[in-house]
């Protein structure tokens, strides 16, 4: 995956999307159903309909990127929003990009000093 710049937000498009839909479909969805700016520098994942399908679409500051993804063998682990969308971090979305469940990849929430050298 592209390093994403500090600060970038990345959206999950809960539910499914229509995988024939290209940089201008899929900016359509980002603007009137997840109610977000496509040429915001934040990232957007949709999911095809069976689920071993993803497009990330982003806005580098030059022009649209479009990342498609097949996996094998699995699914792409994905929420289940009320809302329509779900903010996960760059590194939850390269765990979901490697097949595994982003769900478990969490920021330590104490970093525990050692008291001594060993």
């Amino acid at each position: 995956m592209i390093a994403l710049p500090t600060g970038t937000k990345v959206w999950l498009a809960a539910g499914k999307t229509d995988m024939r839909k290209g940089f201008d479909g899929l900016s359509a969805v980002a603007q009137t159903v997840l109610r977000e700016t496509p040429l915001s520098g934040h990232v957007f994942v949709f999911r095809g309909r069976l689920g071993d399908r993803v497009k990330v679409l982003w806005w580098d500051g030059q022009g649209m990127c479009l990342f498609y993804k097949r996996i094998e063998k699995t699914t792409f682990v994905w929420p289940a929003a009320k809302d329509g969308k779900v903010s996960v971090t760059p590194a939850q979305l390269s765990s979901l990009l490697e097949g595994m469940d982003w769900r478990m990849t969490r920021a330590a929430r104490h970093v525990v000093q050692p008291t001594r050298a060993l």
